[in-house]
């Protein structure tokens, strides 16, 4: 396995690219496949076009230069390089459990990918036969039904998630919808899994996640446990749909008992569900490192620069919002994609100065001290909450900023 990580970092060194078969799965890759052609039957595709260069937008990477500089110091030249170097990102896969994932794990460890959550090494629980489907009528936002052909563990612990990850930038593509059928994996920055192993879901827990589209983290949650209610929401009408349809592709249709999908301003649910939640997850709207540096025009990054001055105010409603619907003992966790100390330390000090009765929880010991062999956290400059920069090769994840705040009274 080491050995083809190693040919692995030496091509991407080279600028060499390739696609090859993963049994009924196409990879897109960086890796020398002479190598991999010896040990296997995979195929070459030597026709596929390279893969296009994004442009940066020079008025977004001028305005984060200042920005983060300040911010994080001498570690922004390496973060910098980072973000500034699509080819060097590393892709995690999140593993589908409500579909048959025996070939697709061995081929996976064949190509070098390795578990990221120690979780994922504890044998899986012994699948039971879902409960009859149920009605859907009551949700908001209908995810259609299918047979339910599929299995699903009465009772799981954190270990049914599974996520995979290379240290090379290797990208499986994005599995194609076929009717019938649940999409085996799911692609992923793995930093955005921290939010949801932050927030702890166990068994039977009510929980909301107030900003869902696309639907990763929501999918994670039904990934390791069985909420007693998953509420996902989003605002946006057109997302909403988005997440609908991630939904339908990954989750068997007896599960939807568990599942209420809104299209409605997180910012009202403090008022209208009070106290209901055992856990929120407020994985808000926010500046994206990532996709703002590869703005596709300078007026349109110019508008976006303009959008961030509003969104700590937006980010500290929902956040209080959350603070309000979870019950007393409940928690909540606050996540962005920015490195923004506005958007993330700013905002967690706002809802602690206005939101009596709450108190921050340290997940240094917790999260980041167990998963540094795959991360990189900046130094705690600002507690309470972990910050994942992606920083050097083989630790690409992020950013993501996560904070627990829970509610005492």
């Amino acid at each position: 396995m080491h050995c083809i990580a190693c040919r692995a970092l030496l091509c991407v060194s080279l600028g060499k690219r390739a696609n090859f078969n993963l049994g009924t799965v196409r990879v897109r890759s960086t890796k020398c496949l002479s190598d991999l052609q010896v040990k296997s039957s995979y195929k070459v595709n030597e026709k596929s076009p390279l893969t296009s260069r994004r442009k940066v937008c020079q008025r977004v990477l001028e305005h984060f230069d200042a920005q983060y500089a300040e911010e994080l110091g001498s570690l922004w030249m390496s973060v910098r390089s980072v973000l500034l170097n699509p080819d060097c990102w590393q892709h995690g896969v999140m593993l589908n459990r409500f579909t048959d994932l025996g070939d697709l794990r061995m081929r996976l460890q064949e190509l070098g990918y390795t578990s990221l959550l120690p979780q994922s090494d504890q044998e899986r629980p012994s699948a039971h036969t879902l409960p009859p489907p149920v009605s859907a009528g009551s949700l908001e936002c209908v995810v259609h039904e299918r047979p339910s052909t599929h299995t699903l563990p009465p009772r799981v612990s954190s270990g049914s998630l599974e996520c995979v990850v290379q240290r090379a930038p290797v990208r499986l593509p994005a599995p194609r919808h076929e009717r019938g059928r649940l999409k085996p994996y799911f692609l992923l920055n793995a930093a955005s899994l921290l939010p949801v192993l932050a927030l702890a879901v166990t068994e039977g827990d009510r929980v909301m996640d107030m900003c869902s589209a696309p639907g990763g983290k929501a999918l994670a949650i039904l990934q390791t446990t069985r909420p007693g209610l998953l509420h996902c929401n989003e605002v946006d009408k057109h997302r909403c749909d988005w997440l609908s349809k991630t939904l339908e592709s990954y989750v068997p249709a007896p599960l939807m008992e568990t599942l209420q999908l809104t299209n409605q301003d997180g910012r009202d649910f403090g008022h209208t569900h009070q106290g209901m939640y055992d856990k929120v997850l407020v994985d808000a709207p926010c500046s994206n490192d990532r996709s703002w540096l590869f703005t596709s025009s300078v007026q349109q990054g110019e508008l976006w620069l303009k959008e961030r001055q509003k969104l700590p105010k937006l980010q500290a409603q929902l956040l209080c919002s959350a603070l309000a619907a979870v019950r007393p003992g409940g928690a909540v966790v606050y996540s962005t994609c920015t490195l923004s100390r506005a958007e993330n330390h700013a905002v967690v000090e706002a809802a602690l100065a206005t939101c009596p009765g709450v108190e921050p929880e340290d997940l240094q010991e917790e999260l980041a001290n167990q998963l540094s062999e795959h991360f990189s956290f900046a130094p705690p400059l600002w507690p309470p909450g972990l910050l994942v920069v992606p920083e050097r090769l083989g630790h690409t994840w992020g950013p993501m900023y996560l904070s627990r705040l829970r509610r005492r009274t």
